[in-house]
């Protein structure tokens, strides 16, 4: 589970990137990035916008799968550190999710993971996103219908502040956009990250609607 990608203020970039790199947020990450990967169906050599892109953990996991990858986040010092990648390079932009300097489909994809939970006009930020993409999109949410919003979501600390969604918050927030063919899964059944959370991640299907990661993805009506 991202930990809070794209608020205003990343307290500590380098910090937060490296709970990527921890036994539990690589197990996260991974989980959450190949049911993202699966369910936005990329087609080789097509562009690809990470709006809200924090430090830029899955814009990373993108180029190191061979593709062509912008990232776009408000938080200067993590836009940044993003830059600063060099295993692989990385391009990315200052720039408000509700307003996206980027033309009318000018990306064949455009993803936002866990940022959208931490962004004051979502439905405004949702346009923007169906606006730029030319074919796909895909969301990564966090899931009010799980363990992980019973442990964390009345906490502060990474998650203070978040939206939690459900599959029905999910369809009202895309009833009105030009979007077909929606899909909802769930992953992270088991947010402790632990040998039992893997076996039953791999046990349980991504259409059981407790994950609490939820990955919602579609196309744009041309």
């Amino acid at each position: 589970m991202s930990n809070g990608a794209d608020r205003t203020m990343m307290p500590d970039p380098a910090a937060y990137d490296a709970w990527y790199r921890t036994a539990r947020g690589r197990w996260i990450g991974e989980t959450e990035y190949h049911l993202l990967y699966r369910h936005l169906a990329l087609r080789p050599d097509e562009t690809i916008l990470d709006a809200g892109c924090g430090t830029g953990y899955f814009s990373r996991r993108l180029v190191q799968d061979g593709h062509a990858v912008v990232g776009a986040d408000l938080d200067h010092a993590a836009v940044t550190y993003a830059r600063a990648s060099r295993t692989p390079p990385l391009s990315a932009v200052v720039a408000d999710m509700t307003v996206l300097p980027f033309a009318d489909r000018s990306s064949d994809c455009v993803i936002s993971v866990t940022s959208l939970c931490f962004v004051e006009d979502e439905a405004r930020a949702m346009k923007e996103i169906v606006r730029v993409a030319r074919r796909r999109f895909a969301l990564g949410l966090l899931n009010r219908n799980s363990l992980l919003y019973r442990e964390k979501g009345r906490r502060a600390g990474s998650y203070a502040g978040a939206r939690w969604h459900s599959g029905r918050s999910v369809a009202a927030l895309l009833r009105d956009l030009p979007v077909r063919d929606v899909r909802v899964a769930t992953a992270i059944f088991l947010p402790g990250g632990g040998v039992l959370a893997q076996v039953l991640e791999c046990m349980a299907p991504a259409s059981l609607p407790w994950g609490g990661f939820i990955a919602a993805t579609g196309s744009v009506e041309q």
